[in-house]
Order: structure tokens, then C-alpha cells, then sequence
């Protein structure tokens, strides 16, 4: 049940991923992958931290990790790439417009979820498709609105 939740979430990003059980640990609703040598030391329950974070689930709700998103990044996940103006704007929660997408791989369906990396490939969070990502009119609709990005740990620090 463990894999099912992170694997769940993978696949509203296109990606069918795998994830053998035995190398899923689940502590307080928060998931580590770990490696199957450490399976062993995984039954004692004083552990704080243990392998790479996946993400947390709450409420049934899945919230990933931003080492768990760029891993999906290079499993050929659903993915935009914006310009610089657009990354710098989704990093401080702002939703993104069509004429700042350069790049569209995987399913650009409306209501789809969607990384969104920068020119460098670098995975900056991923959003909901709202629009459409080929209109590169300038009437200003949005195209993806921001779930998740990594200014937001910034922001949470005031």
C-alpha cells in the first residue's frame, strides 16, 4: 500500500512507475526510498530521516518531494519548459502564460499535471494545465497554474 500512494501520484504525471514495496518505508505518513541493504536496520522505529524522501501524504492527499519530481523529470513525465521570466515568475507562485513555453513533452491535455523545468532542466514544481499550451496569443490566458514549486519554502520563511 506503501508504493501504491507514491506510485499513484506518478502516474497523474503520465509516468508508470514501479516501486518495489520492500524498499518503501512509511513513518508518520511521510515516504523514503531506501536502499534494500538498510531494509534490515528499518524495524526499529526511532529513525528521523532515512534514505531519499519521496514525499508526505496528508488528509489522502500526496504531497512529493522536489528530489522525488526531479526524478520523474527524467523518467519522461508530462513536462514544460518556460522561459527565464516564466521560471523566475513559477518560482514565486505565479501562474504561467503560453507564450512562455518553449518546450512541451508528454500530454499537454487540459486538467493534466505537469512539471515545469527551466531552460537548464532543472525541475522548478509542477502545476495543473488549465489552457491551452500552444495559444501563444497575447490576451494573457493561463495556461498552468502553480500546485507546487521550490520558491515556496523561501516564501514559508517570513
Amino acid at each position: 500500500m506503501k508504493a501504491k500512494t507514491v506510485t499513484n501520484f506518478a502516474t497523474t504525471l503520465g509516468v508508470n512507475l514501479f516501486l518495489n514495496p520492500e524498499v518503501i518505508i512509511e513513518k508518520n505518513g511521510r515516504f523514503y526510498l531506501i536502499d534494500a541493504a538498510l531494509r534490515p536496520l528499518m524495524g526499529r522505529s526511532d529513525f528521523f530521516y532515512a534514505g531519499l524522501f519521496l514525499g508526505k501524504a496528508k488528509a489522502g492527499k500526496f504531497f512529493p518531494s522536489f528530489p522525488f519530481l526531479s526524478f520523474l523529470a527524467k523518467k519522461n513525465a508530462n513536462r514544460i519548459v518556460v522561459d527565464k521570466k516564466a521560471a523566475w515568475l513559477f518560482i514565486c507562485g505565479r501562474p504561467l502564460f503560453a507564450k512562455s513555453v518553449v518546450r512541451v513533452f508528454g500530454s499537454g491535455k487540459k486538467n493534466t499535471n505537469v512539471l515545469v523545468l527551466n531552460e537548464s532542466g532543472d525541475c522548478l514544481g509542477f502545476g495543473r494545465i488549465t489552457g491551452d499550451l500552444t495559444a501563444h496569443s497575447e490576451d494573457g490566458e493561463i495556461a498552468v497554474r502553480c500546485v507546487s514549486d521550490v520558491g515556496d519554502f523561501l516564501r514559508r520563511e517570513r
